[in-house]
């Protein structure tokens, strides 16, 4: 007898689908059992769905995909319609894929298949069984799966590293059944290793540990085929896997689901999920954990390439850095580098601190253009050259010329020939010489932003430096120095315009956010801890402030990179006196070549007396330094050397300013007419200072002026 008769008097249908071609042919039975005329027939897959309860036909393509999927048999219930969706009997379908082309190692999905199956009607329901236990999976539930699948996969999907994917998928709850313990298991070299598990108890610790891929256990089997194998209760491990069992004997778990982590068609490990009961893995079950499979896979292997990537930016980006913490004898010294939050997070800002043949340090901050790989690259090149040019004992302004010399060279235009391009890049820098035991600072800066100072009692200061344009622009530039002297107790700060600029600021309101930050911290704080406290200070005024998740609530400001370093002088802080405060001091050097730097004298001026009493007394302070600080570039030949000085407590404080220049020629008395432009300088100091006067001294004068803070009632306090 033919397995068509046998099959049609066992009124049993025979279909067959081409998921290809969509192509679903009944055989006469099967044709009769779904609605249609008792003969064989072809239809495509749109016809073939009319025949059947929309809600089962979803059901059942869901079904067969997880059975194409695992190589497994295909079971469902789906109920047969009319034109009109009355529905005519409930069958039950039985089926297998045959793979196209079957290879060893090919799978179904990547090929394509036919489904080959029987049909049999069935009552509403079977003795033995409620109605309920038989119902198609529809409503409620299903609508669970999918919130409980769209939950799942944006939870694995922000997961940041492998410990937090271990973390979420242990805390997943599924609908209608959740695993009680869970393991997942990576692939090192020929054997199985564990990466992470989560609620196994000291009795099933066992089948965890490491054992070889061809090892007779679950996880090994699953690595090898890529199949997911679900043992629905003890026996079923234990016939299956009698190796595995007498070895681990796992006793408070009754049923296990192990599946394949498949990342663009590559194993990388295996899925266990536990469970303290049975578990008959229906087929809703079984395409639950499969989902859940391929989420964890992705996860997995997104959370370890971004480890792998921060494991190499962190070492490129120590290996740019100085190795140990700075040590400079008499000065504290707290370093910051924090890479943009984009692509590889090494960028081209550095800093770094280096011995001098001399017995000095020197404190060098820098920053090439862009952020990318090549200005990491260029940055290390550039670092290097200059801690060479200063190891041989060149001084600040040497240093620097070499330097650009270098990266001209280094990143030079094409030629005429039409040699390739070589991305010419640019840096600024900023290179200091340091003396402890002086105090002096020697800076040579490279269109860098100029260093800034908070004085003993708080005020910050932004110190203004003579330099020249940046790095690799110009070979053959020369770059000043001036010599900075930091006071017992006083703080300098070296810093990238990534602390200045990012967040939408320009370079004035940068220098706001960080004097808030700079001004508010205790001046007395003297130890290492306060300064690293307040270098994270100053970065977090930018990025905002931690957490274990991010890098702060602005962190979409990591447009740029940032580098700065905190230098503060040790020592008792400099008093005036029993019982004063701490003294503000600054000095300037204004060239006759330099007129243009009067205007910052005045803004220095302005910044050491931001909290003085009297605003008036302010304004007539800057007015006589540029009377005093221009009668110098007018009636002589040298530069004006300018030391401001405030002493004093707050309510009672003394300005004293003085200039110095080399000439001996003593200023005298004019009287300038209605009209006339200048004469006045001396009239001026007599009727705004409270002292004044001329020092004769050796190498010229010095004019000098005093003013004494108004005091609650408005009258000056006179020394």
């Amino acid at each position: 007898m033919r397995t068509e008769d046998l099959l049609a008097a066992l009124a049993t249908g025979l279909w067959r689908w081409d998921t290809v071609s969509g192509a679903v042919s009944y055989d006469a039975e099967a044709a009769r059992l779904v609605g249609l005329p008792a003969e064989p027939v072809t239809l495509p897959e749109s016809a073939a769905r009319a025949c059947f309860h929309p809600v089962d036909w979803v059901e059942i393509k869901a079904i067969v995909n997880l059975a194409v999927a695992e190589g497994t048999l295909a079971e469902a219930r789906v109920r047969v319609v009319d034109e009109k969706g009355r529905v005519l009997r409930t069958v039950r379908s039985r089926c297998r894929p045959v793979i196209h082309g079957d290879a060893p190692g090919r799978r179904g999905a990547e090929n394509g298949c036919d489904l080959i199956g029987t049909m049999q009607e069935v009552p509403e329901t079977l003795p033995g069984a409620s109605a309920a236990a038989l119902a198609p999976v529809t409503g409620d539930w299903r609508r669970g799966r999918e919130a409980f699948l769209l939950d799942a996969g944006r939870a694995l999907a922000e997961a940041p590293s492998t410990a937090e994917v271990l973390r979420v998928a242990a805390g997943l709850s599924m609908p209608g059944f959740s695993p009680d313990g869970l393991a997942v298991f990576g692939i090192k070299g020929d054997r199985i290793s564990l990466i992470g598990r989560h609620g196994d108890p000291a009795g099933d610790e066992r089948p965890l540990t490491a054992q070889p891929l061809d090892a007779d256990c679950p996880a090994a089997e699953v690595i090898h085929t890529g199949r997911a194998i679900y043992l629905p209760g003890p026996e079923d491990y234990r016939d299956r896997f009698p190796g595995s069992w007498a070895h681990t004997r796992p006793v408070t778990r009754r049923a296990w689901a192990f599946l394949p982590l498949i990342v663009a068609g590559r194993t990388i490990g295996a899925w266990m999920a536990s469970f303290a009961h049975p578990v008959s893995f229906s087929p809703d079950e079984r395409s639950v954990l499969t989902t859940v499979a391929r989420m964890l896979a992705q996860a997995l292997s997104r959370a370890s390439l971004q480890e792998t990537e921060r494991e190499l930016t962190d070492g490129l980006q120590r290996s740019m850095l100085p190795a140990d913490k700075p040590a400079i004898p008499g000065l504290t010294v707290a370093a910051r580098y924090v890479p943009t939050g984009g692509g590889l997070q090494v960028g081209g800002d550095w800093y770094d601190v280096i011995g001098l043949p001399s017995g000095r340090t020197a404190l060098v901050i820098g920053d090439v253009q862009g952020h990318d790989v090549r200005a990491a690259g260029i940055m290390g090149q550039l670092r290097i050259a200059v801690r060479a040019y200063a190891s041989e004992g060149h001084h600040p302004d040497a240093v620097l010329s070499r330097a650009s010399r270098f990266l001209a060279g280094l990143t030079e235009p094409p030629g005429p020939g039409g040699e390739p391009a070589h991305d010419p890049r640019f840096a600024t820098c900023l290179y200091m010489e340091v003396d402890p035991v002086a105090g002096t600072l020697d800076i040579a800066r490279a269109g860098h932003p100029d260093p800034a100072v908070r004085l003993a009692d708080g005020t910050m200061m932004i110190r203004p430096t003579a330099g020249g344009p940046p790095l690799g622009i110009d070979p053959d530039t020369d770059y000043p120095t001036t010599r900075v002297v930091l006071e017992p107790g006083e703080t300098l700060l070296m810093c990238t315009d990534g602390l200045i600029e990012t967040g939408g600021h320009d370079m004035e309101s940068g220098w706001d956010r960080i004097r808030a930050v700079f001004e508010r911290t205790a001046p007395d704080a003297v130890d290492a801890d306060d300064l690293d406290a307040l270098a994270e200070a100053l970065v977090q005024a930018v990025h905002g402030p931690p957490s274990h998740h991010t890098t702060g609530h602005l962190a979409d400001r990591r447009e740029d990179d940032i580098a700065l370093l905190l230098i503060r002088r040790d020592a008792e802080v400099c008093l005036v006196g029993p019982g004063s405060a701490p003294v503000r001091r600054t000095a300037l050097t204004v060239a006759q070549v330099e007129p243009e730097r009067i205007a910052e004298a005045r803004q220095q001026l302005r910044d050491m007396l931001h909290d003085w009493t009297d605003r008036d007394q302010v304004e007539s302070a800057v007015l006589m330094l540029s009377e005093m600080v221009t009668n110098v570039l007018v009636h002589t030949d040298g530069d004006a050397l300018l030391v401001a000085e405030v002493s004093g407590r707050p309510g009672a404080r003394r300005l004293r300013l003085d200039v110095a220049d080399s000439s001996d020629e003593l200023p005298h008395r004019r009287r300038p007419g209605e009209l006339a432009s200048s004469g006045r300088g001396l009239m001026l100091m007599e009727v705004l200072a409270d002292a004044w006067g001329v020092d004769p001294r050796g190498d010229g004068k010095c004019i000098w002026y005093e003013l004494y803070e108004a005091g609650p009632d408005g009258s000056a306090l006179r020394a």
